[in-house]
């Protein structure tokens, strides 16, 4: 269309959108510099744009993470970042950089609904977010947002929060839904300022004045910066007020306010004039507008809306005219043809009719029940007729005052549109069927004769089905789709509304299908009605749900301008406007290449990339095939050589001069850097499947690929060095079409070949999508970007020319203005010109358009047929067609300067190699050094020099598969034949060209030389077959017996007696050469012949078949025979190119069903057999392949399948075909033991090793560790009950309800909070920790400082242990076990250390050591955990291993939180990955059975496997460990003890027993030169010294030293000056000095084995002693901080009791027995035969009770040395705790099910009586049941989830310890429910046990699973100070070193 619309005015206000500001209720946010905005839309995938209030210019767009809609957004202080809140279910929260389109954080956001979300303006990194019963305070650290919930307390009630915000000193104000505001301090309310407003308060303004707020009230106040009021503005009082007003929204600015209501208006009110706002804007609101009218004579526009307001608009003022309400919804509207009145059809059925002058009442019908639908007056005015929702049309006689004159009844469907005709006498209706009926009026008569509707003219035209608005309806589109329809007949345009939110302009009439429009964005969901106005300027729309009004300005061409008397419009620009997306009926047809090439699908079945997936999927036969000793991989291997093919027929521009004048370019899966002058070739051979497309970097260096794949990637490499410089993927599907550099080299424009041909803008060296954007539903064929404008570009493609702008996270496109010049051509190649605003495109019609911005201003015809190449010169431009032609253009294309012809009579005398045909299609053209680079259609590359000869440089096949190959029986020559129809001969010697071609009537799929070489046999696809001269290609022979494809031909062996020719109808002819007769057919084949072989004597024939049939023939006359398999391989064959039989086996893969191996071929030592499969891998095995799943050497090179392969004669190279990439590839054959520099071709089999990689038992468990997370535990004892606070009555036996095994719900932060006591005072510090994780962990201990300070972790905290004072200090901010450490060995990021833990979405934690300040938290796309970590040399990027099943390995930028790769790690375990110490690119991973060698480029990972090459005796062993040496030396340690030296990624030497058993740790500089190994020795040596070649220097056997014992096992050491730090696997950090080496430092030591259970403290001295599974009891100095004594017992100790004069420890054991120690042993008792649970002395030291799992308690007399005096029987359920009474006369227990019992001492007689046991006073209490504990038991909390209480009775409080890691602080007695506390973090899982010491200074608590020892210091208030004559807490006193040398001599047993 030559008009277009441009939006002139809107008029309506959304009431959910606050107008300009940075807090708001919707989703808008007003940039702190006051001019960008960032507003958020709803949708199925939304995105947020950020755009420039002036311009009116998208600046940034930000997609690809929130669903269903943005709800918030805000900008921080700065600017530089924006949060948004997302309508999902998890209301998710994401925090962008903007300005990159970059998402920097994401988190859930709450489970209800988010109403507002604000930055802390005066807090970096802090936010606030507040909605439906929560407000929220946000942190943001690295990449992860940590909430913490509001804390209501008693200060207020819990409840929706609508609006906040934030002020200084960490103050947030917040709005609430009763009208009050909450006061924060911190995440606490501390104050409320009731009746602020009378009802909810819904938008709350920060500015520099004070705040604002509005409410439902209709109220804005203004308060102060210490929120305290400063006036109320009632608007509902003011001259605009009416009841029921609501403020939505408020802006505060110096003495003006902006206000929104709910009703749709926006108000400005000036301060001192507050009685008289200024109405800006206003509009509908309620329900839906579907009303529209125009007046006939004015500019005025009628609306009435589902609010039951009716509404007059002035197009010409922009201003509303008149209103008024009426009594119900309005659905449609009609001005009288005079403009007098105005009458409005409502939803119940009635009509009103009022005057327009004054909006008065004329009259009120009511005829019908249901919805009016639409109105319409005649032209002479004096009817109208009322469409309504019951299918009828009331026709009324406005004369008689509107009385019922006629009813058109006929329809079977609502009325939806109505027409008169000009003379009044006609009326055509639509209905919700679809139907369009006529009426006879006013006498309803139904017209049914076609003859009578010949001629009418139609007053109006808005029915929406007709011939003349065929046109309109889109394919597929449903019959309600379009809502309105409004015709200028004047103009010949017409516009219609749709349900899509679209307004569209087609020429009127339209009668055909497909019309061409143009579209108008603006309304959001249906437009519900379009009119234009009576003088046709403006086009008025109206939208359903939006409740906007639009007012359109038409522009009209030229011509109509004077029609119309409308003046010229210049300034007016389209808005929004977008060429018609439908099909173009007057487009020319295609040009069959083009079309040929858009049918082209690059889809696969399987792609490369589910191979993994694939092989998993078939486990038990990798575990079957493992299990059985297979043949290994053969020595030799194959290099490729040289490439024959060019990929022309469906790329473009793909062939460039590197900065060294070479060529690149691409064929199959390969790059090709070939050196013209020396002929040969190099290679990149990083992708595995089609390249399509190839673009050179500026300095014509670094070049980028694009491929085929199901995540289709990129490859940008280094055209010198051939290596990946990065790979970019991720964001396109299918493939990769197109991509482009910018000018700067910094950028990469992309194209895929998914539905939407995705179009991505790239910084490719860091990997990073800049910006993306669906580009066109037709293929695009070329990106390229601005050389000038690195954010702008253009892409083309079918009928497709589009210019696109960068704004942040997206590209803004806007298609080409053709204007009048031309229409829209399909698009083959597209350059830029000498000014930003020039481009210049190639059509297929053979034009080259002129473009200026982005209208056509020129077309230029350049060639016949399509232009498919063009190259920009400094001044002119070259460009090559269809024809055959390069052309030569000034810099404007208005002269051609030069043409060359590619013809045969063109090329250069010397030059090689054979032209197929003259002007072959040129597909692509570059410049260089002095001549013009030419790649045709036919896989050709030309060189034209300036002057005009021209030299062939490459030739290949054309498009079409290639599977016909035979290699010459004594030349360096082999022959293809293909679909392509040509039959070629080639140049196997360095001169690498084609000799011969012979185009052939039909294509052909095999070939096969004479045994002399004379002759050449061709098979063809019509059944026929040729013999033709071998040197001149021509025919000696032909025949036909076949009607199917001839599959395999061969000549029998000798003198070539018989040729056997196979054919795809399942015979095999055979003929006689030299009578040229068929002499014998063998039949007998159920599929078709796919491989054939003679034997030496030429009798017996071979054949395989697609139904994988293995048959044998007799010669010549066919004969079938049956042949056993053994005696099959003592037959000696001519040739074996069979897939099939016992010796080749092994070739199939364990994906068979998947892939067919589709050719193989013997060397002619019968040694290696290579073959070709469907997945273009060739592969190399040792021939005879006996059993399944041999192994093999494997290439890849070709894209699918590879078709054929061929050794040649001599065997010195491999020939092999692939299928669809048609290119014919040469392999050099290499013998073992010769070691090119380039590893990279080969890939080792892709079947794990079946060696066992050796065993031991602690490497096996911990490989099979199940780590459990802390929040998903279960009970840690198997228990069972009913809650002791919840216990009513002692249930029966049978009443016992079964305990649930649900997990226990979070606790809440407010509901913690609730008891009336008052909350405890009282502190525990965390003052010291016994232990150290070293049974699952490696490389975990480090110094700090230059040795000052020692670094690691244990159970859920990181410890700092300074040396020289032996005190400690933590990271307490896990929550589960800490699983790895590392520290930062860069100079810039000293003391930074990295931790990962265990959870379903473990974090890392990157933190400074010195003051545990977290820098970064990053949440982890790992689950279960993360193993391992590790800094890069730069410290710059941090690497993580998970523990979920693929063993994900992922870089990060710890500083930005940002993810930069991941990727399947292996599928087994990674012990270990270490970036190597002078990269920050390159790493290595080991683990079960694997190393691996791995490059980051860009944002992908790519990897290699470790290569064993011909190491006699060599095998994949299990990696432990790994160093580093100089020049690229990697030494890993196994599980056998050997070490392994790797030189890149090969094997190159092994140091055998390095060490006599695994190898658990290496630790390498490289500064110092030295390497120190660890490992778990059996006779000898701990830790080991070596230089950086890995040759010894010193041993140090620390068995051997003071502190040594039997079975000690190294995990972590580290080496600084002569200091070496040890960690053991039993929870020891030692520290050896060289020179001092028999006496190690024992800086701290643990239990190790088991779970920790057994505690007790001393009665009069600060002692604790624990005794664990580990066999060990240990008693630990609290004042020394050391162990003291240590005592190793037969059996895993379970619990501990001292008695109460502190000689006597009783131990109770798991066998069921107790053992009571003194400085000698005392007495070991066996009498029970389950665990002992729980010791208890009696206070006056008389009695031992010993509570068991077998249900009882024992007591013991101490005096009659333990001599059992009596038994309390009772309990139904194990023992779990018990307490004396101070008398020592009762006892009570707890039960596993949490009963609670007494019994009567020594007897044992269980106590009933409840008045007996009143009074009695406990000696302590450590039950978890009772009256006194029952506020300790959090809601839904188990039975068993707390394992230990004990009670200080001085202090009146009592700690817990619970399953989820918690240690808990109490008041004393503690009766009712919900009581208050203190928590503590540090042990990871369960905490099994918690003691005061004797004095009740500190607290010791124990960790089951984590087996570590805290101390806490007590903090008591004042008042306690002196009852407990604890010193003030000043400064702590230093603290003692650990005794040195301890010694298990003060407690012994015999």
């Amino acid at each position: 269309c030559a008009f277009l619309l441009s939006h002139e005015y809107i008029l309506g206000f959304s009431s959910n959108i606050k107008y300009f500001m940075s807090l708001f209720f919707g989703s808008l946010a007003l940039h702190p510099e006051r001019v960008l905005v960032a507003t958020g839309q709803v949708g199925k995938e939304p995105y947020i744009c950020v755009w420039d209030s002036y311009t009116v210019q998208t600046v940034s767009v930000l997609k690809d993470v929130h669903t269903h809609g943005i709800a918030c957004l805000a900008f921080d202080l700065d600017g530089q970042r924006l949060v948004s809140v997302g309508l999902d279910s998890k209301n998710t929260v994401c925090v962008w950089d903007w300005r990159k389109g970059k998402l920097l954080s994401m988190a859930p956001g709450h489970t209800d609904r988010i109403f507002d979300i604000s930055w802390d303006l005066y807090q970096p990194n802090k936010l606030v977010s507040c909605g439906v019963k929560h407000i929220k305070f946000w942190s943001l650290c690295g990449n992860s947002l940590t909430p913490k919930r509001g804390v209501f307390g008693k200060t207020g009630d819990l409840q929706t929060i609508l609006c906040l915000a934030c002020a200084r000193d960490e103050v947030t104000y917040s709005g609430a839904l009763n009208g009050d505001i909450y006061v924060w301090k911190g995440i606490n309310l501390v104050r409320t300022i009731q009746g602020a407003h009378a009802a909810g308060i819904f938008s709350m303004n920060a500015c520099e004045e004070g705040f604002a707020t509005g409410g439902r009230d209709g109220c804005v106040r203004l308060w102060d910066l210490n929120f305290k009021p400063i006036t109320v503005i009632d608007l509902r009082e003011t001259d605009q007020g009416y009841k029921g007003l609501s403020v939505r929204s408020v802006c505060w600015r110096g003495d003006h306010i902006l206000v929104g209501t709910q009703d749709s208006e926006i108000f400005e009110i000036v301060v001192h004039e507050r009685n008289k706002p200024f109405l800006i804007m206003q509009g509908h609101c309620e329900g839906e507008l579907w009303a529209l009218a125009v007046h006939p004579t004015k500019p005025l526009a009628m609306t009435g809306s589902d609010d039951r307001s009716v509404r007059i608009w002035s197009l010409i003022d922009h201003a509303l005219i008149a209103r008024c309400n009426m009594e119900e919804p309005i659905r449609c509207a009609a001005v009288s043809t005079d403009g007098i009145h105005l009458a409005l059809g409502m939803k119940d059925g009635s009509f009103t009719v009022l005057r327009v002058r004054d909006m008065t009442e004329v009259v009120h019908i009511k005829d019908r029940k249901e919805a009016i639908h639409e109105l319409k007056y005649s032209p002479d005015g004096n009817f109208l007729a009322v469409g309504s929702n019951d299918s009828s049309v009331d026709i009324y006689g406005v004369v008689q005052r509107y009385k019922k004159v006629g009813e058109c009844i006929g329809s079977l469907s609502f009325i939806t549109h109505m027409d008169w005709s000009s003379d009044s006498k006609y009326l055509q209706t639509n209905d919700g069927n679809g139907k369009r009926l006529f009426y006879r009026m006013p006498g309803k008569i139904l017209i049914t004769n076609k003859e009578e509707l010949k001629g009418i003219q139609w007053a109006s035209w808005t029915c929406v089905s007709g011939l003349e608005v065929n046109g309109i309806w889109p394919k597929y589109s449903d019959i309600n789709d379009i809502n309105s329809v409004d015709a200028n007949f004047i103009g010949q345009v017409m516009v219609t509304a749709d349900d899509y939110g679209i307004v569209k302009l087609f020429r009127y009439p339209c009668l055909r299908k497909g019309a061409k429009f143009k579209k108008y964005l603006g309304h959001s969901a249906h437009v519900t009605n379009v009119r234009w106005s009576h003088d046709h300027q403006w086009v008025v729309s109206i939208g359903g749900a939006d409740h906007s009004v639009f007012q359109w300005k038409f522009v009209p061409d030229r011509k109509l301008k004077d029609t119309l008397h409308i003046a010229p419009q210049e300034s007016l620009v389209d808005s929004n406007s977008d060429e018609s997306d439908s099909d173009q009926s007057d487009v020319p047809e295609l040009d069959s290449e083009i079309e040929q090439e858009t049918q082209i699908t690059y889809r696969r079945q399987v792609y490369k990339e589910d191979l993994p997936q694939l092989k998993e999927q078939c486990k038990e036969k990798r575990k079957s095939a493992a299990s059985k000793r297979r043949e290994r991989a053969p020595g030799n291997s194959i290099r490729l050589h040289f490439v024959h093919g060019y990929r022309g027929y469906d790329c473009r521009s793909n062939l460039f001069y590197t900065q060294t004048g070479e060529i690149v370019y691409h064929v199959a899966a390969v790059g090709v850097v070939y050196n013209r002058q020396q002929n040969t070739q190099r290679f990149y051979l990083g992708h595995d499947d089609d390249i399509l497309c190839l673009a050179i970097h500026p300095l014509k260096d670094y070049v980028a690929t694009g491929q085929v794949g199901r995540d289709s990637s990129i490859h940008i490499w280094d055209t010198e060095t051939i290596k990946p410089l990065s790979v970019l993927k991720g964001y396109h599907q299918y493939g990769v079409c197109a991509v482009d550099f910018s000018a700067d080299g910094k950028r990469l424009a992309s194209v895929g070949i998914d539905d939407n041909h995705t179009i991505v803008l790239w910084d490719w060296k860091k990997g990073e999508k800049l910006s993306a954007v669906r580009g066109s539903k037709d293929k695009i064929f070329v990106v390229k970007i601005n050389p000038y404008m690195s954010d702008k570009l253009i892409t083309v493609g079918i009928k497709h020319m589009k210019f696109w702008r960068r704004a942040g996270g997206g590209l803004i496109g806007r298609k080409g203005c053709i204007g009048a010049l031309g229409r829209t051509d399909t698009m083959m190649c597209a350059v830029y010109g000498w000014t930003e605003e020039m481009a210049f495109s190639g059509t297929s019609t053979g034009d080259v358009c002129i473009w200026r911005d982005v209208f056509l201003i020129k077309t230029v015809k350049a060639h016949d047929g399509p232009v498919f190449s063009m190259h920009a010169l400094e001044k002119g431009f070259v460009t090559g067609g269809k024809d055959g032609v390069v052309a030569l253009w000034d810099d404007t294309f208005e002269r051609c300067l030069k043409t060359y012809a590619i013809k045969r009579a063109a090329l250069a005398p010397g030059s090689k190699g054979l032209l197929l045909e003259d002007n072959p299609s040129i597909r692509a053209i570059s410049l260089g050094h002095g001549h013009i680079l030419v790649g045709t259609k036919n896989g050709e590359i030309l060189e034209v020099d300036k002057s005009g000869p021209i030299t062939l440089l490459v030739q290949g096949h054309m498009e079409g598969e290639v599977w016909g190959l035979a290699t010459h029986p004594h030349l360096p020559i082999c022959a293809t034949v293909s679909d392509d129809k040509t039959l070629r001969i080639w140049d196997l010697s360095p001169s690498h060209c084609m000799l011969a071609v012979r185009k052939l009537k039909k294509g052909g799929r095999c070939c096969c030389f004479s045994p002399d070489g004379k002759a050449l046999a061709v098979g063809l696809n019509d059944g026929s077959f040729l013999i033709v001269n071998a040197d001149t290609l021509e025919d000696l022979v032909s025949f036909q017996h076949r009607k199917d494809v001839i599959s395999e031909i061969r000549f029998s062996p000798g003198a070539g007696k018989y040729l056997a020719v196979a054919s795809c109808d399942n015979f095999v002819d055979i003929y006689n050469v030299m009578s040229s007769k068929r002499v014998g057919i063998c039949k007998g084949a159920s599929s078709y012949i796919t491989h054939m072989d003679w034997d030496i004597r030429g009798k017996l024939l071979q054949v395989n078949t697609g139904a994988k049939e293995q048959l044998f023939f007799e010669a010549p006359r066919g004969k079938k025979q049956t042949i056993p398999s053994l005696e099959v391989e003592k037959i000696g064959w001519a040739s074996w190119t069979s897939v099939l039989g016992s010796c080749c086996e092994g070739i199939w893969p364990i994906i068979g069903e998947v892939t067919d191996v589709t050719a193989s071929c013997l060397t002619s030592d019968s040694k290696v057999l290579a073959t070709g499969d469907d997945f273009g891998f060739v592969k190399l095995f040792r021939y005879p392949a006996k059993g399944k799943f041999g192994k093999f050497k494997r290439y890849v090179a070709h894209s699918t399948h590879v078709t054929n392969v061929r050794w040649t004669y001599d065997d010195s190279l491999l020939v092999t075909v692939g299928g669809a990439d048609t290119s014919l590839m040469l392999w050099t054959y290499e013998m073992e033991g010769h070691r090119d520099s380039r590893q990279c071709d080969s890939e080792e089999s892709d079947l794990d090793s079946e060696e066992d990689g050796g065993y031991d038992s602690d490497v096996t468990r911990e490989n099979e560790i199940n780590y459990t997370i802390k929040a998903l535990s279960t009970n840690i004892r198997p228990m069972f009950g009913i809650k002791p606070h919840l216990q009513q009555k002692e249930p029966t036996l049978d009443e016992r309800p079964p305990v649930s095994r649900a997990l226990p719900q979070p606790e809440k932060l407010q509901t913690n909070n609730v008891g009336k006591k008052k909350r405890p005072i009282e502190d525990l510090i965390l003052e010291l920790v016994f232990g150290y994780r070293g049974k699952d962990c490696r490389n975990n201990v480090h110094y700090l400082n230059d040795g000052a300070d020692v670094i690691y972790h244990t159970a859920s905290i990181g410890i700092l242990y300074n040396v020289a004072t032996g005190s400690q200090s933590f990271y307490q901010e896990h929550n589960d076990d800490i699983l790895c450490l590392t520290v930062n060995q860069h100079p810039k990021f000293t003391n930074i250390v990295a931790t990962g833990q265990v959870a379903t979405a473990p974090s890392i934690h990157v933190w400074d050591a010195m003051n545990k300040q977290t820098l970064s938290v990053l949440r982890c796309y790992h689950s279960k955990g993360v193993c391992s970590v590790s800094f890069s040399a730069t410290g710059k990027l941090l690497l993580s291993v998970g523990l979920d099943p693929e063993h994900t390995i992922t870089i990060w930028k710890w500083q930005e939180g940002a993810k930069i790769a991941s990727r399947a790690g292996h599928n087994q375990r990674i012990f270990v990955a270490e970036f190597r110490p002078d990269s920050d690119t390159q790493f290595v991973s080991v683990g079960v059975k694997h190393v691996r060698f791995w490059t980051l480029a860009g944002r992908a990972l790519l990897s290699k496997k470790g290569l064993l090459s011909s190491i006699e005796d060599a095998r994949m062993q299990t990696m432990l460990s790994v160093a580093f040496g100089a020049n690229n030396l990697t030494f890993t340690g196994t599980i056998s003890g050997d070490v392994c030296v790797w030189k890149d990624h090969v094997l190159i030497r092994i140091v055998a027993k390095a060490h006599n058993g695994p190898v658990f740790t290496m630790y390498t500089t490289l500064r110092d030169g030295l390497i120190v190994t660890g490992g778990k020795e059996r006779p000898d040596g701990c830790v080991r010294l070596w230089d950086l070649n890995f040759k010894p220097i010193t041993v140090i056997d620390l068995r051997e030293t003071d502190q040594g014992y039997k079975g000690l096992s190294v995990r972590s050491v580290c080496w600084r000056g002569d200091h070496i730090l040890v960690g053991t696997q039993d929870s020891e950090i030692f520290e050896i000095v060289v020179h001092e080496r028999n006496k190690p430092f024992l800086i701290m030591q643990g239990h190790c084995e088991g779970e920790l259970w057994a505690l007790a403290v001393h009665p009069t001295k600060p002692l604790a002693m624990t005794g664990s599974d580990d066999r060990s009891v240990r008693i630990w100095s609290l004042i020394d901080h050391a162990l003291i004594a240590r005592c190793n017992m037969e059996e895993p100790i379970r619990c501990a009791a001292v008695s109460t004069d502190g000689i006597h420890l009783a131990l109770g054991m798991k066998d069921g027995s107790f053992t009571v120690l003194r400085v000698r042993y005392v007495v070991h008792i066996k009498d029970r035969k389950e665990a002992i649970h729980e010791l208890k002395y009696s206070p006056d030291g008389n009695f031992l009770a010993v509570g068991s799992n077998d249900s009882s308690v024992d007591i013991y007399g101490v005096v009659q040395r333990y001599k059992k005096v009596g038994e309390c029987i009772g309990s139904l359920s194990f023992i779990t705790h018990m307490d004396w009474s101070s008398d020592s006369k009762y006892l009570q227990t707890n039960d596993g099910n949490g009963k609670r019992l007494f019994y009567r001492m020594p007897g044992g007689k269980e106590v009933t009586n409840k008045e007996e046991l009143k009074g009695i006073q406990w000696a302590s209490w450590t039950c978890v049941s009772g009256l006194e504990v029952n506020g300790i038991w959090p809601k839904y909390s188990d039975i068993n989830d707390i394992n230990s209480v004990d009670a200080n009775f001085i202090g009146q409080v009592m700690v817990t310890a619970d399953d989820y890691g918690i240690v808990k602080l109490f008041r004393y007695p503690c009766l009712r429910k919900g009581a208050k506390f203190k928590k503590y973090l540090g042990h990871s899982a369960h905490v099994t046990n918690v003691r005061w010491s004797h004095d009740h200074q500190w607290v010791v608590s124990i960790g089951g699973a984590d087996h570590s020892v805290f101390q806490w210091k007590f903090v008591p208030d004042r008042k306690l100070k002196d009852t407990l004559h604890i010193a003030p807490q000043g400064k702590q006193p230093t603290q003692k070193p650990p005794t040195k040398g301890w010694k298990a001599g003060s407690l012994e047993k015999k």
